[in-house]
This record gives C-alpha cells, structure tokens and sequence, in this order.
C-alpha cells in the first residue's frame, strides 16, 4: 500500500468507517504486530498490545495529520508505546528487591568471617575517633538507613549541617581505613 493510501484510510477511520479501518489493518497488522512482538518478546502479550495499539488508532486517528511523514511511522509509534508501557506495567507486577530481602543468603566462610571481622574492627576504631555524634549518624545513616531528614531532625541540626557532618566523617574514615 502506498502513503498516500493508508493516509486515506486512516481520515475514512477519522470519520469512523469500519470499512477503512478494517482495511487499514488489513494492511498494516503484521508490521504492526511484528513491531510489539520485539519489544515484548512474548507472542500472547504481543497480540494483546496489537490490539490495543488498533484500539488507539480507531480512537485517535483523527489526531493523525498528514505532514509529509510516513503514516506508518505514526502507527508504529503508537504499536511501539502501546508495548513499552505494557511492559513497563510486567516489570512494576514482578517481584523486586522485597522478595529478594526474603531469600535466605549462603553464610559466608570461615575466611570471609575473618576478613569481615577484621575490617569490622579497624571500622569501629576509626568510627570511634570521629566525635560521638558524627559518629552516631553515620551510623545511622549508612547501617540503619536513616534519611538525611531524619537525621537532621534527631540531631536537632539543619538539613545542610547534617549533610557536611556525613561528608567530612566520610572523608575522615576513608582516610584513617587508609592509614
């Protein structure tokens, strides 16, 4: 089928004859389909964003406006986002880091206990030259996961201050973990 063919099909579907758009899908369901089947890598969820993207295309094809581009690129777009957003909708379905933190983990080795238990050690001596409240919130920023907010709010110091508190104590542990 030629443009300017499929651009009369898809006003004649503007105007919502069922003939036009039964024709423009006649003629461009493989292409189309083909499209949502790479992106989905699933045939059935393939079929199913083909469809929809048509749905689309009968709803909207008054939206189309004939600029010189190709028609198909206006449906291939809609067939194409039809399928990322369906599959953005599977990975926020799919179990992430919440079910990950429930799988059990393989105990570490007697060699890695060492080595954990002595780069614990040298840790805890260098966290013990930084001020005790420096000290405090680093701790509870980067073992217990605590925002800076929160921080701030604990220590009764502003956002900023918290902030500077956690870089320099930062920088003064990599320097003593150094040494």
């Amino acid at each position: 089928m030629t443009r300017d063919e499929i651009e009369t099909l898809i006003a004649r579907t503007a105007l919502g004859e069922r003939a036009a758009f039964s024709s423009l899908y006649e003629h461009t369901s493989a292409k189309l389909f083909g499209i949502c089947l790479r992106v989905l890598h699933d045939r059935a969820e393939a079929e199913e964003a083909a469809q929809e993207a048509y749905v689309k295309i009968w709803r909207h094809a008054d939206r189309y406006r004939a600029n010189g581009l190709s028609p198909m690129t206006w449906l291939i777009a809609i067939a194409r986002n039809t399928s990322i957003d369906r599959a953005r909708k599977r990975r926020e379905a799919q179990p992430g880091l919440d079910a990950a933190e429930a799988m059990a983990d393989a105990p570490p080795g007697p060699e890695a206990q060492a080595i954990a238990s002595s780069e614990s050690g040298q840790l805890n001596a260098c966290l013990d030259e930084l001020e005790a409240g420096h000290a405090g919130a680093v701790r509870r920023a980067y073992l217990e996961g605590e925002t800076y907010a929160e921080l701030a709010a604990h220590y009764d110091v502003p956002l900023n201050t918290m902030r500077t508190w956690l870089r320099r104590s930062l920088l003064k542990l990599r320097e003593c973990l150094t040494r």
